[in-house]
């Protein structure tokens, strides 16, 4: 099963205005906050990445994989994902906490041959 189009929407249109976008990754999406991969849309549901913040917002029944195979996230519950405020406050702390990602070196293009 993948994630409808329709739940990516719902979740942007919930986390507004922060600085969020969604990405497609194998099937799914990652969501992203400050430019940080924060959390991933699976099945249709939001599992967020485990952190220090995380861990205040989140109950441990919630730990679950986020597809098979993956690591514990936690899946947040639908009913939670109605309350806008407390959303928004959980994915934005998540954002702060994790690090900056790496930039990416560019590739050098060869020099052209004559």
């Amino acid at each position: 099963m993948s994630t409808s189009k329709d739940t990516v929407t719902y979740l942007l249109g919930q986390l507004e205005p922060l600085d969020v976008r969604a990405r497609p990754m194998f099937g799914e999406y990652g969501l992203y906050c400050d430019d940080k991969v924060v959390a991933f849309v699976c099945d249709d549901a939001l599992f967020v990445k485990p952190t220090e913040a995380a861990d205040e917002y989140s109950d441990p029944d919630w730990l679950a994989p986020a597809y098979p195979g993956s690591k514990d996230y936690h899946r947040v519950p639908q009913e939670r994902l109605e309350d806008v405020e407390w959303l928004q406050e959980f994915v934005q702390r998540t954002a702060d906490v994790l690090p900056v990602p790496k930039k990416k070196p560019t590739k050098k293009k060869p020099p052209k041959q004559k």
